[in-house]
């Protein structure tokens, strides 16, 4: 009889420790009897059915989803690769569980699907520069189906895009070719300005051939002196005589206009 006694104490013993089940915090448990959702088991001390019911255990923390650089092409046909990755949490265990298969894989096939759709939508030069445009419209994208699997998208971080070589090369010689550009127009608009400022020094001059003196002998201290400078320079010897001889016909000439010209003015 006191072996029996001792049988049943054991049996309910190992009942009632096997009916309990601890939940971690951050984690939630599926309780299923034979086979059949019952309920949501929450942290703390819970109290299940032995032999009939099985608990599933799963984190409702903040999990990562690194997603492998994808293949994308750009509004403007540029080929490149999108490395992204997704933060994400479980806020419902149930649809988490019965409405996806695996949950992951959907998850990751979503941000596929509107990171090529939402580049696709770009040039190059606004996919680099709009990177937080482009997390928060994945974010957006994402949570749509997200939300009938029972999950929260936290954030999306586009990591990388990243360029081929051929693509490289290219952007290195349009750049060259940009700066090549803005060096020529800014030479030229150099140019204009100081014939400009030429032209009215010696319209406001009285003496106009002791200014174009003036200016073309600074002009040539400073050239030859750019010239000495330079590591691939020659040297080259003016004759600063035949120069100014070519300006007092220069100068001549304009005289000769001048009078010309006052000469039928007076007329």
């Amino acid at each position: 009889m006191a072996s029996l006694l001792g049988a049943i104490t054991l049996m309910i013993a190992g009942y009632l420790i096997g009916s309990v089940r601890v939940i971690e915090e951050g984690d939630e448990g599926l309780v299923q009897r034979l086979g059949e959702y019952k309920r949501t088991l929450k942290p703390g001390l819970n109290f299940v059915v032995p032999l009939m019911d099985t608990v599933l255990v799963d984190t409702v923390r903040e999990q990562i989803l690194d997603i492998d650089p994808q293949k994308a092409v750009t509004k403007d046909s540029v080929p490149i690769e999108v490395d992204a990755i997704v933060f994400w949490r479980i806020k419902d265990l149930y649809s988490a569980y019965y409405k996806v298969e695996d949950l992951e894989e959907g998850l990751k096939n979503i941000v596929l699907s509107a990171l090529r759709n939402e580049v696709g939508q770009l040039n190059l030069d606004e996919t680099l520069s709009n990177m937080n445009k482009i997390n928060e419209a994945l974010k957006i994208e994402l949570q749509k189906p997200a939300d009938s699997w029972g999950i929260e998208v936290i954030r999306v971080d586009v990591q990388e895009v990243i360029l081929s070589q051929t693509v490289r090369d290219s952007l290195e010689k349009q750049i060259a070719a940009k700066t090549d550009s803005q060096a020529t127009m800014a030479k030229t608009q150099a140019t204009v300005k100081s014939i400009q400022q030429i032209s009215e020094a010696l319209l406001s001059s009285n003496d106009p051939k002791a200014m174009l003196n003036y200016l073309i002998a600074k002009d040539y201290v400073a050239s030859n002196e750019a010239v000495s400078k330079s590591e691939n320079s020659k040297i080259v010897f003016m004759n600063p005589g035949a120069l100014n001889e070519a300006v007092t016909d220069l100068i001549n000439g304009m005289d000769v206009k001048s009078s010309r010209r006052s000469g039928n003015d007076v007329a």
